[in-house]
């Protein structure tokens, strides 16, 4: 008899569950739904950079997503589903009463922004991860050493305590806080109690400062050293956290019934998506993996006699089991890669929202990506005179700023459209190539680069161009879905169909759809392109963003 396992992957706005084999990793069936109150634009100010998503919508996609994609199986398959798990986006925390229930969805809250999610991308907190950074760099542990050494705004102390100091109603309802990644599996096997919950590694590793060798969170005295208001919640999280192997338990009766499965599916840990994502991918030691979509999320593993007591500068974290359990798990990213593209779409199609014609307006707005795509890839490097840099929604890594903005130069009456979509492309794979070398130059070994994600999937002119810059093949990885992929991965592991994600890796794996090799000649050309990137971001950010 099959045994089947849900993986489900929480994006920045959709939800996607994808229904495999437990067995030998095919694919049944899957299904992807949008956020339905995120899509109206609720509770977001990007004018601002505050992006924040509501708990119900986080609810009403998990049962659209598993009942469809349920509806396309065979009529046997939801009684023979033996696991779940869940990947979200990260960090993204949100306040919770006593009970575990994040406040938006308590009635007068309900409206609230600051009582609901802080998405990964919220930057809000720029001036409290500063203050954050300042206080490490000056105390006797550096809590952030864990974690590159600097800790941004997009992650969970920061935005805790922006929205503390921020709303004055909210900080005094507040109980606690918790992960996105953490909340959902809580939900369905019943247990959100935020002292007893199960904490995952990945999240608190690699965003909260949480690492073994200080016994945990950083102490309370640091904490409202830091700020009076965080007094008390470190004793009302956690101290362990868990890696993704680990089985929290069942589905209640009551979720059970509301997506459509047995009481007996187990439910495991959940995890930030890119890490579930590079298990999906097949990563391994010497692996760098590529979770390319709006932003992109770096990640590598590491065997402890090669990481020791090595610590990398600027990067997202290193989290020992944050990806694969009984590995060092390493991360970075970019804070924009597709998000760069769409942004210039916006702009070229502006005239458009003039277009009364919605079917008219629509065709046009699906053209503009690809046939600039079509046309860049048409112009040789050597007539590749417009330099940019990627850091149009601040950095992530290496060193991160959130402040930092994004620079375009070169440019001259004959600069067309074209030529100006193939800097943004080359910028965000100068901003790659700035990811890669800091590993290297730390003594991280990279064998071989491997792309997920839909950019990976669907844009070749992208992928060549980030081959070529990076002088390194890429391989794309054939799961279409990854993350939720290391997700059903993991479920199997928590149901017990395999002792270790290691040998689920191994049954499951779909290999590798396609792979891009790198042009030498281009190569040579992009390395010094490269050190213009490098001159042009160090000027804008000393002499153009400090002002």
């Amino acid at each position: 008899m099959n045994k089947y396992v849900i993986g489900l992957d929480y994006g920045s706005d959709s939800a996607r569950a994808v229904v495999v084999n437990a067995f030998t990793g095919e694919e049944i069936a899957s299904a992807v739904k949008n956020y339905p109150l995120w899509t109206a634009g609720k509770f977001c100010n990007p004018a601002i950079n505050q992006y924040r998503q509501h708990p119900q919508d986080y609810i009403d996609v998990l049962i659209d997503t598993v009942r469809c994609a349920l509806a396309q199986s065979p009529a046997d398959t939801a009684a023979n589903v033996v696991g779940i798990a869940f990947d979200t986006t990260g960090s993204t925390p949100v306040f919770t009463d006593k009970n575990g229930t994040p406040l938006a969805l308590l009635p007068e809250f309900a409206e609230n922004p600051n009582a609901m999610f802080v998405l990964w991308k919220d930057h809000t907190a720029v001036g409290e991860a500063q203050e954050i950074n300042d206080l490490c760099h000056r105390w006797e542990i550096d809590y952030s050493a864990y974690e590159g050494g600097i800790y941004s705004s997009e992650w969970f102390w920061a935005k805790a305590l922006h929205v503390l100091r921020s709303d004055e109603k909210v900080r005094q309802a507040a109980y606690s806080i918790v992960e996105h990644c953490d909340w959902l599996p809580a939900l369905l096997t019943g247990n959100t109690t935020p002292e007893t919950l199960l904490r995952s590694r990945c999240a608190a590793g690699h965003k909260a400062m949480w690492h073994e060798k200080w016994g945990g969170l950083p102490s309370d005295e640091f904490l409202t050293t830091l700020d009076p208001v965080l007094a008390g919640y470190r004793a009302r999280l956690f101290s362990k956290t868990y890696t993704s192997d680990t089985r929290i338990g069942n589905l209640t009766g009551e979720w059970a019934d509301r997506l459509g499965l047995t009481s007996d599916v187990a439910v495991g840990v959940g995890a930030f998506d890119c890490h579930f994502g590079a298990v999906g991918a097949e990563v391994k030691a010497g692996a760098f993996v590529r979770v390319i979509g709006t932003s992109t999320c770096d990640i590598m593993v590491a065997d402890y006699a090669e990481m020791q007591d090595k610590l990398i500068p600027g990067i997202c974290g290193q989290v020992d089991g944050s990806v694969i359990p009984g590995m060092i798990g390493l991360e970075a990213g970019q804070s924009a890669f597709g998000d760069v593209y769409a942004w210039f779409k916006r702009v070229l199609e502006f005239p458009l929202q003039y277009i009364s014609d919605d079917k008219l307006r629509n065709e046009i707005s699906d053209l503009i990506i690809p046939e600039l795509s079509a046309q860049a890839a048409k112009i040789p490097v050597s007539q590749s005179v417009i330099v940019a840099t990627d850091w149009i929604n601040g950095r992530r890594t290496p060193d991160a700023n959130q402040l930092v903005k994004a620079a375009i130069t070169g440019l001259n009456l004959g600069s067309t459209a074209p030529l100006i979509f193939r800097a943004l492309v080359e910028a965000t794979a100068f901003g790659s190539k700035a990811i890669v070398d800091r590993f290297i130059e730390n003594g991280v070994q990279i064998n071989e680069i491997i792309g997920i994600g839909g950019i990976a999937l669907k844009s070749p002119f992208v992928m060549q161009t980030l081959a070529d810059v990076l002088g390194m093949p890429i391989k794309v990885a054939q799961a279409r879905q990854a993350c939720a992929f290391g997700a059903a991965m993991f479920a199997a592991v928590v149901a017990g169909v395999y002792p270790k994600v290691e040998d689920a890796q191994k049954a499951m794996g779909l290999g590798f759809a396609h792979t891009y090799l790198p042009d030498s000649d281009n190569h040579e050309i992009y390395n010094q392109l490269y050190k213009q990137y490098q001159n042009l971001g160090e000027f804008t950010e000393t002499m153009v963003n400090d002002k």
